[in-house]
Protein backbone atom coordinates (compact mmCIF):
# COMPACT_ATOMS: atom_id res chain seq x y z
CA UNK A 1 0.00 0.00 0.00
CA UNK A 2 2.31 2.43 0.67
CA UNK A 3 4.26 1.57 -2.63
CA UNK A 4 0.95 2.26 -4.01
CA UNK A 5 0.76 5.47 -2.13
CA UNK A 6 3.97 6.42 -3.32
CA UNK A 7 3.71 5.84 -6.82
CA UNK A 8 0.66 7.75 -6.63
CA UNK A 9 2.75 10.81 -5.05
CA UNK A 10 5.29 10.79 -7.38
CA UNK A 11 2.78 10.41 -10.07
CA UNK A 12 1.03 13.58 -9.15
CA UNK A 13 4.41 15.43 -8.57
CA UNK A 14 5.32 14.70 -12.29
CA UNK A 15 2.49 16.42 -13.36
CA UNK A 16 2.73 19.89 -14.52
CA UNK A 17 -0.09 21.63 -13.94
CA UNK A 18 -0.74 25.09 -16.17
CA UNK A 19 -0.54 28.40 -13.91
CA UNK A 20 -3.85 29.90 -13.42
CA UNK A 21 -3.22 32.65 -15.31
CA UNK A 22 -2.16 30.91 -18.98
CA UNK A 23 -4.90 31.27 -21.05
CA UNK A 24 -4.83 35.06 -19.81
CA UNK A 25 -1.39 35.49 -20.43
CA UNK A 26 -1.16 33.45 -24.02
CA UNK A 27 -4.25 36.02 -24.72
CA UNK A 28 -2.30 39.17 -24.18
CA UNK A 29 0.60 38.03 -26.02
CA UNK A 30 -1.35 37.44 -29.11
CA UNK A 31 -3.00 41.21 -28.53
CA UNK A 32 0.00 42.68 -28.58
CA UNK A 33 1.51 40.92 -31.70
CA UNK A 34 -1.58 42.44 -33.51
CA UNK A 35 -0.54 45.65 -35.67
CA UNK A 36 3.55 45.29 -35.32
CA UNK A 37 3.89 45.99 -38.65
CA UNK A 38 3.06 49.03 -40.64
CA UNK A 39 1.10 47.78 -43.28
CA UNK A 40 -0.91 46.01 -40.59
CA UNK A 41 -1.16 49.42 -38.40
CA UNK A 42 -2.27 51.26 -41.57
CA UNK A 43 -5.01 48.40 -42.61
CA UNK A 44 -6.27 48.14 -38.98
CA UNK A 45 -6.69 52.18 -39.06
CA UNK A 46 -8.26 51.78 -42.58
CA UNK A 47 -10.94 48.98 -41.79
CA UNK A 48 -11.94 50.31 -38.56
CA UNK A 49 -12.24 54.16 -40.47
CA UNK A 50 -14.81 52.45 -43.00
CA UNK A 51 -16.50 50.67 -40.59
CA UNK A 52 -17.11 54.04 -38.44
CA UNK A 53 -17.86 55.93 -41.65
CA UNK A 54 -20.66 53.38 -42.68
CA UNK A 55 -22.18 53.11 -39.20
CA UNK A 56 -21.52 56.97 -37.69
CA UNK A 57 -21.22 58.60 -41.15
CA UNK A 58 -24.61 58.97 -42.11
CA UNK A 59 -25.45 61.12 -38.50
CA UNK A 60 -22.90 64.13 -39.63
CA UNK A 61 -23.22 64.11 -43.45
CA UNK A 62 -26.75 64.66 -43.21
CA UNK A 63 -27.35 65.88 -46.80
CA UNK A 64 -30.07 63.89 -49.12
CA UNK A 65 -28.04 61.44 -51.31
CA UNK A 66 -30.81 61.00 -53.67
CA UNK A 67 -31.64 64.39 -53.88
CA UNK A 68 -31.71 65.50 -56.97
CA UNK A 69 -30.98 69.51 -57.82
CA UNK A 70 -30.58 71.62 -61.11
CA UNK A 71 -26.51 71.68 -59.73
CA UNK A 72 -25.33 69.17 -61.80
CA UNK A 73 -21.24 68.24 -62.23
CA UNK A 74 -20.39 71.13 -59.58
CA UNK A 75 -16.24 70.66 -59.01
CA UNK A 76 -14.58 69.62 -55.88
CA UNK A 77 -14.93 72.35 -53.16
CA UNK A 78 -18.00 73.73 -54.52
CA UNK A 79 -19.98 75.51 -51.66
CA UNK A 80 -22.05 73.52 -49.89
CA UNK A 81 -20.62 70.71 -51.79
CA UNK A 82 -17.07 69.99 -50.83
CA UNK A 83 -16.50 66.63 -53.30
CA UNK A 84 -19.07 68.10 -55.77
CA UNK A 85 -22.02 66.84 -57.64
CA UNK A 86 -22.91 64.11 -59.49
CA UNK A 87 -24.85 64.25 -63.47
CA UNK A 88 -28.37 64.50 -61.43
CA UNK A 89 -27.07 66.86 -59.16
CA UNK A 90 -26.97 64.83 -55.77
CA UNK A 91 -24.34 65.47 -53.32
CA UNK A 92 -20.91 62.96 -53.92
CA UNK A 93 -20.20 63.32 -50.29
CA UNK A 94 -23.43 62.11 -48.95
CA UNK A 95 -23.49 59.85 -51.54
CA UNK A 96 -20.32 58.25 -50.47
CA UNK A 97 -20.79 57.98 -46.54
CA UNK A 98 -24.24 56.35 -47.31
CA UNK A 99 -23.10 54.08 -50.15
CA UNK A 100 -20.75 52.25 -47.28
CA UNK A 101 -23.58 51.18 -45.35
CA UNK A 102 -25.14 48.81 -47.81
CA UNK A 103 -22.05 47.44 -49.44
CA UNK A 104 -20.24 46.83 -45.99
CA UNK A 105 -24.05 45.11 -44.98
CA UNK A 106 -23.67 42.58 -47.60
CA UNK A 107 -20.18 42.32 -46.99
CA UNK A 108 -20.32 41.31 -43.67
CA UNK A 109 -24.08 39.49 -44.02
CA UNK A 110 -22.35 37.14 -47.13
CA UNK A 111 -19.39 36.48 -44.95
CA UNK A 112 -21.13 35.50 -41.72
CA UNK A 113 -23.28 33.18 -43.66
CA UNK A 114 -20.30 31.86 -45.44
CA UNK A 115 -18.46 31.40 -42.32
CA UNK A 116 -21.62 29.21 -40.75
CA UNK A 117 -22.17 26.90 -43.52
CA UNK A 118 -18.52 26.52 -44.31
CA UNK A 119 -17.51 25.85 -40.44
CA UNK A 120 -20.67 23.86 -39.69
CA UNK A 121 -19.99 21.53 -43.01
CA UNK A 122 -16.02 21.63 -42.61
CA UNK A 123 -17.01 20.26 -39.35
CA UNK A 124 -18.62 17.15 -39.63
CA UNK A 125 -17.04 16.36 -42.33
CA UNK A 126 -13.36 16.45 -41.01
CA UNK A 127 -14.98 14.65 -37.87
CA UNK A 128 -16.86 12.41 -38.95
CA UNK A 129 -15.20 11.18 -41.74
CA UNK A 130 -16.11 7.75 -43.87
CA UNK A 131 -18.94 8.28 -45.82
CA UNK A 132 -20.24 11.45 -44.26
CA UNK A 133 -17.00 13.15 -45.74
CA UNK A 134 -17.21 11.50 -49.00
CA UNK A 135 -20.70 13.14 -49.64
CA UNK A 136 -20.44 16.53 -48.00
CA UNK A 137 -16.94 16.87 -49.42
CA UNK A 138 -17.67 15.90 -53.17
CA UNK A 139 -20.61 18.86 -53.00
CA UNK A 140 -18.14 21.52 -51.90
CA UNK A 141 -15.91 19.89 -54.49
CA UNK A 142 -18.65 20.28 -57.26
CA UNK A 143 -19.39 24.14 -55.66
CA UNK A 144 -15.58 24.90 -56.34
CA UNK A 145 -15.01 23.53 -59.99
CA UNK A 146 -17.22 26.96 -61.03
CA UNK A 147 -15.52 30.24 -60.26
CA UNK A 148 -16.62 31.74 -57.72
CA UNK A 149 -18.13 34.82 -59.56
CA UNK A 150 -19.85 32.84 -62.37
CA UNK A 151 -21.33 31.35 -59.36
CA UNK A 152 -22.67 34.35 -57.54
CA UNK A 153 -24.22 35.50 -61.21
CA UNK A 154 -26.22 32.49 -61.57
CA UNK A 155 -27.24 32.31 -57.90
CA UNK A 156 -28.50 36.12 -57.81
CA UNK A 157 -29.73 36.16 -61.84
CA UNK A 158 -31.92 33.25 -60.52
CA UNK A 159 -33.62 34.95 -57.53
CA UNK A 160 -33.71 38.36 -58.83
CA UNK A 161 -31.34 41.36 -58.14
CA UNK A 162 -31.50 42.89 -54.57
CA UNK A 163 -30.09 42.98 -50.85
CA UNK A 164 -30.67 39.43 -49.99
CA UNK A 165 -30.68 37.50 -53.33
CA UNK A 166 -26.99 39.01 -52.94
CA UNK A 167 -26.40 38.03 -49.61
CA UNK A 168 -27.46 34.47 -50.14
CA UNK A 169 -25.49 34.31 -53.22
CA UNK A 170 -22.34 35.60 -52.15
CA UNK A 171 -22.39 33.31 -49.13
CA UNK A 172 -23.09 30.29 -50.32
CA UNK A 173 -20.50 31.14 -53.37
CA UNK A 174 -18.01 31.58 -50.64
CA UNK A 175 -18.72 28.97 -48.15
CA UNK A 176 -17.02 25.95 -49.90
CA UNK A 177 -13.87 27.22 -49.49
CA UNK A 178 -13.97 27.65 -45.85
CA UNK A 179 -15.56 24.35 -45.70
CA UNK A 180 -12.45 22.84 -47.32
CA UNK A 181 -10.10 24.68 -44.70
CA UNK A 182 -12.29 23.74 -41.67
CA UNK A 183 -12.52 20.08 -43.11
CA UNK A 184 -8.68 20.52 -42.93
CA UNK A 185 -8.19 21.55 -39.81
CA UNK A 186 -10.89 19.78 -37.72
CA UNK A 187 -9.26 16.19 -39.27
CA UNK A 188 -5.81 17.42 -38.08
CA UNK A 189 -7.37 18.08 -34.62
CA UNK A 190 -9.55 14.92 -34.49
CA UNK A 191 -6.28 12.69 -33.98
CA UNK A 192 -5.20 14.47 -31.41
CA UNK A 193 -4.82 13.39 -27.69
CA UNK A 194 -7.37 15.54 -25.84
CA UNK A 195 -9.95 14.64 -28.60
CA UNK A 196 -9.19 11.12 -28.23
CA UNK A 197 -9.69 11.14 -24.45
CA UNK A 198 -12.64 13.24 -24.76
CA UNK A 199 -14.55 10.50 -26.33
CA UNK A 200 -12.74 7.82 -24.21
CA UNK A 201 -14.50 10.01 -21.19
CA UNK A 202 -17.67 9.30 -22.77
CA UNK A 203 -18.21 12.95 -24.39
CA UNK A 204 -20.95 12.84 -27.33
CA UNK A 205 -20.01 14.14 -30.63
CA UNK A 206 -21.73 17.85 -30.80
CA UNK A 207 -19.84 18.59 -27.40
CA UNK A 208 -16.31 17.58 -28.94
CA UNK A 209 -16.79 19.28 -32.18
CA UNK A 210 -18.21 22.83 -30.44
CA UNK A 211 -16.33 22.28 -27.10
CA UNK A 212 -13.10 20.99 -28.10
CA UNK A 213 -12.09 21.21 -31.62
CA UNK A 214 -13.88 24.53 -32.56
CA UNK A 215 -12.02 26.77 -30.18
CA UNK A 216 -8.79 25.12 -31.39
CA UNK A 217 -9.97 26.05 -35.20
CA UNK A 218 -10.89 29.23 -34.66
CA UNK A 219 -7.30 31.55 -34.59
CA UNK A 220 -6.95 30.26 -38.57
CA UNK A 221 -10.65 30.38 -39.33
CA UNK A 222 -11.07 33.70 -37.80
CA UNK A 223 -8.22 35.15 -40.23
CA UNK A 224 -9.46 33.29 -43.34
CA UNK A 225 -13.08 34.93 -42.68
CA UNK A 226 -11.45 38.43 -42.65
CA UNK A 227 -10.02 37.40 -45.57
CA UNK A 228 -13.24 36.13 -47.37
CA UNK A 229 -14.74 39.52 -46.25
CA UNK A 230 -12.71 41.46 -49.06
CA UNK A 231 -13.82 38.81 -51.61
CA UNK A 232 -17.45 39.16 -50.35
CA UNK A 233 -16.75 43.00 -51.07
CA UNK A 234 -15.55 42.95 -54.31
CA UNK A 235 -18.32 40.65 -55.47
CA UNK A 236 -21.07 43.00 -53.79
CA UNK A 237 -19.16 46.02 -55.71
CA UNK A 238 -19.15 44.07 -58.94
CA UNK A 239 -22.50 43.02 -59.12
CA UNK A 240 -23.69 46.58 -58.42
CA UNK A 241 -21.52 47.34 -61.34
CA UNK A 242 -23.39 44.74 -63.31
CA UNK A 243 -27.06 45.82 -62.25
CA UNK A 244 -27.88 42.81 -60.09
CA UNK A 245 -26.85 43.87 -56.70
CA UNK A 246 -28.08 46.91 -54.74
CA UNK A 247 -30.47 48.59 -56.48
CA UNK A 248 -30.61 52.17 -57.34
CA UNK A 249 -31.36 55.03 -56.00
CA UNK A 250 -29.86 53.58 -52.80
CA UNK A 251 -26.20 55.01 -52.94
CA UNK A 252 -23.69 52.15 -53.39
CA UNK A 253 -20.04 52.15 -54.55
CA UNK A 254 -20.18 49.59 -56.91
CA UNK A 255 -22.79 51.26 -58.86
CA UNK A 256 -21.63 54.46 -58.64
CA UNK A 257 -18.98 53.63 -60.50
CA UNK A 258 -21.23 52.05 -63.39
CA UNK A 259 -22.85 55.55 -63.15
CA UNK A 260 -20.18 57.55 -63.70
CA UNK A 261 -17.84 56.12 -66.03
CA UNK A 262 -19.49 57.90 -68.83
CA UNK A 263 -17.91 61.09 -66.95
CA UNK A 264 -14.56 59.09 -66.85
CA UNK A 265 -12.54 61.71 -68.83
CA UNK A 266 -14.92 65.32 -67.93
CA UNK A 267 -15.45 64.37 -64.03
CA UNK A 268 -13.44 61.28 -63.31
CA UNK A 269 -14.18 61.78 -59.29
CA UNK A 270 -17.10 60.06 -60.08
CA UNK A 271 -15.39 56.76 -60.91
CA UNK A 272 -12.30 56.95 -58.65
CA UNK A 273 -13.49 57.79 -54.88
CA UNK A 274 -15.79 54.87 -55.21
CA UNK A 275 -13.38 52.69 -56.67
CA UNK A 276 -10.41 53.68 -54.51
CA UNK A 277 -12.83 53.38 -51.40
CA UNK A 278 -14.27 49.93 -52.55
CA UNK A 279 -9.88 48.84 -53.40
CA UNK A 280 -9.15 50.30 -49.68
CA UNK A 281 -11.66 48.22 -48.02
CA UNK A 282 -10.36 44.90 -49.67
CA UNK A 283 -6.60 45.68 -49.42
CA UNK A 284 -7.03 46.66 -46.05
CA UNK A 285 -8.87 43.45 -45.43
CA UNK A 286 -6.67 41.03 -46.70
CA UNK A 287 -3.62 42.72 -44.39
CA UNK A 288 -5.74 42.36 -41.07
CA UNK A 289 -6.36 38.77 -41.84
CA UNK A 290 -2.74 38.27 -42.66
CA UNK A 291 -2.07 40.34 -39.45
CA UNK A 292 -4.71 37.99 -37.70
CA UNK A 293 -3.27 34.70 -39.17
CA UNK A 294 0.07 35.20 -37.74
CA UNK A 295 -0.64 36.47 -34.34
CA UNK A 296 -3.21 34.03 -33.62
CA UNK A 297 -0.94 31.10 -34.73
CA UNK A 298 -0.44 29.07 -31.67
CA UNK A 299 3.21 28.32 -32.36
CA UNK A 300 4.40 31.48 -32.00
CA UNK A 301 2.72 31.81 -28.04
CA UNK A 302 3.95 28.51 -27.17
Amino acid sequence: MSDLAGAATGSTEGTTTAPAGAPARVAGERTRRLGTSWPALVSWACLVLIVLVALAGPWFVTADPVRQTSSAMLPFGSPGHPLGTDDLGRDELARLVHGARPLLLVAFAATALAAVLGTVVGLLAGYAGGLVEQVLMRVVDLALAFPSILLVILLVAAAGPGTTSLVVGVGVSLAPGLARLARALTARESARDYVVAARLGGTRGPRVLFQEILPNIAGPMVAQVVMTLSVAAGFAAGLSYLGLGIQPPTPDWGYMVQAGQEFLYSAPRLVVLPAALTLLFVVACNFVGDDLRDALDPKGTA
